[in-house]
């Protein structure tokens, strides 16, 4: 039997609003900056090797936490009330370090999208995400554009990027 979404909030969340990526995203925009042909293959390498690294709460965290805990409400024989999903333009390889520290703090995420440097807008139909959480402002009006979804920036400072 498929499970319904129809009474649950699906969060969609990019992983660097779940997640503080700035260090790594230095890290690829530099080797972007050195040589554009093997940047994404060092990327990668990059990131497989920090796999186990903890990654510090992004700005989009507390909300995330304080929305799943909303679960404990759901009736017992029905779908969540809150359901959230990880959608990042990186490749499922960087991902790890995402899914990494995804289990390492037992939040119950598991469905993602990572597109490969792809928008994540054609996947927010798909996914049936309702607000769409993330640091970029390039997004989160593509997102609004799509008029698929609400979308929000989540940044300290009102700097987003």
């Amino acid at each position: 039997m498929a499970v319904t979404l129809t009474n649950t909030l699906v969060i969609g969340i990019s992983a660097t609003a779940l997640f503080d990526l700035s260090e790594a995203d230095r890290v690829f925009r530099a080797k972007f900056a050195q040589d554009k042909d093997t940047a994404v293959r060092e990327y990668r390498e990059y990131m497989l090797a920090k796999e186990k690294v903890p990654l510090k709460d992004g700005t989009g965290m507390p909300l995330v936490k304080a929305l799943l805990k909303l679960n404990k409400h759901q009736p017992a024989d029905g779908p969540p009330l809150i359901e959230v999903v990880v959608m990042s333009r990186n490749s499922p390889e960087t991902g790890m370090r995402v899914f990494q520290n995804i289990r390492e703090r037992q939040l119950p995420i598991s469905r993602h999208a990572f597109t490969g440097g792809e928008s994540v807008v054609d996947y927010i139909e798909a996914f049936e995400v309702d607000l769409f959480l993330t640091t970029n402002v390039q997004d989160a009006q593509r997102v609004v554009d799509a008029r698929t979804s609400a979308a929000a920036i989540v940044s300290l400072g009102g700097v987003c990027g």
